[in-house]
């Protein structure tokens, strides 16, 4: 096979590049976001909108987003990773300035036409700026506890800042992913050891600062029977939901738990139990499946890599991917509190399809770019 040649940015966007592309997960991508209107049909008691429409709409525009970016150099992106890091953490401090509120929390910033959340690209951009620092760093480097202290404070500074708005679920989320990108990249175990002992001593602290109802969530989550008609009340209703469906499911729009309006957040948090309380078990292994196949494809893509960059960075959003469903398959069966993280391409959310498409993207962009070695030929800043 011919690697590409290492002249700076070569064919940058070109469009025998489209001919590489692994179609096979796109159309992978297609199915799963096509699940996700039928669904938002559903939750609209067979209606186009308010969610369905506007859902399928979003994702062709994501998709020609994602093809973009699959095609564009993967040098472009290695070269700008910090930029793109910085700009996403400037919006992150803008939100305490100008973010609009919303639910308690302020999380979103209002541009006219629609609202971005900036903590939801966030989760790409600290893939990108952690595959960045460690592209360059020898192996024996990274076992030393110093070179960590980098990238931990770039893992740090945007989830402090995610705590503040205050989004419990998008920090931890945050937090995982920079203790999954250390776990890829070889860091020792030990390390961990130090950290979960650092985590557990910091627990009351931590307690402490958190919002009465982010205190009530996890009460809710231990024993949601306490409060059935409170904060319990959405734990109970979604394993009512799951129960109901069996194996085969009650039918399209034939759920009483979400066509009656006792399961709530149907079209967004909540979306999965809807899922299997229509299609039942069946259903719900087959959506798990098809997010298996795309996670597979991520870590497939990682080992074909023959960069460093591209390695940890297909390897960082197979892990997004996998936390996003995990959290919230997990989160609907009462195996974990309720944080509010979306099921991907299924809930509904433009931030959030925004977010997982350009992560696949990146990752389809690694698969065409696979065999570029040198990442660093022609580059004149953001050298390592």
């Amino acid at each position: 096979m011919r690697r590409e040649s290492v002249l700076p940015f070569e064919g940058g966007v070109s469009a025998g590049k489209f001919i590489r592309v692994n179609w096979g997960l796109v159309l992978v991508v297609c199915a799963v976001a096509a699940i996700g209107t039928v669904m938002l049909y559903s939750a609209a008691r067979g209606s186009w909108t308010p969610w369905a429409k506007p859902h399928l709409i979003r994702f062709g525009v994501c998709l020609a987003i994602l093809l973009l970016v699959a095609v564009i150099d993967i040098r472009i992106w290695w070269r700008y990773a910090y930029l793109i890091y910085a700009a996403l953490l400037l919006l992150l401090i803008a939100v305490e300035v100008v973010g609009a509120s919303g639910m308690g929390a302020r999380r979103w910033i209002d541009l006219v036409f629609f609202r971005v959340q900036p903590s939801e690209l966030m989760k790409i951009g600290l893939v990108l700026v952690l595959a960045r620092y460690f592209h360059r760093l020898p192996a024996e480097q990274i076992l030393r506890v110093s070179n960590l202290l980098i990238p931990g404070v770039l893992i740090a500074v945007p989830t402090a800042l995610v705590l503040r708005q205050p989004d419990l679920g998008t920090a931890i989320f945050l937090l995982l992913i920079g203790l999954a990108v250390f776990l890829g990249v070889g860091v020792r175990f030990r390390v961990f050891g130090v950290l979960v002992a650092v985590a557990g001593a910091a627990v009351p602290v931590v307690w402490s600062l958190l919002r009465p109802y982010q205190q009530q969530r996890i009460l809710s989550f231990v024993d949601p029977e306490h409060d059935a008609l409170g904060a319990g009340y959405h734990i109970l209703q979604s394993k009512i939901a799951l129960g109901a469906g069996g194996f085969d499911g009650k039918g399209f729009l034939q759920g009483s738990q979400s066509q009656l309006r006792f399961l709530p957040e149907i079209h967004t948090d909540f979306i999965f139990a809807m899922l299997a309380e229509e299609f039942g078990m069946a259903g719900g292994l087959l959506l798990i499946a098809l997010y298996g196949i795309i996670i597979a494809f991520g870590i497939v893509i990682a080992l074909r890599s023959r960069n460093h960059f591209g390695r940890v960075l297909s390897l960082g959003i197979s892990v997004v991917l996998f936390i996003y469903v995990f959290i919230n398959i997990a989160m609907v069966m009462g195996l974990m509190p309720v944080v509010g993280i979306p099921l991907p391409l299924i809930s509904y959310g433009g931030t959030a399809m925004l977010t997982v498409m350009l992560g696949i993207g990146l990752m389809i962009s690694v698969h065409v770019h696979r065999d570029t070695e040198d990442l660093q030929a022609g580059s004149r800043f953001w050298a390592r």
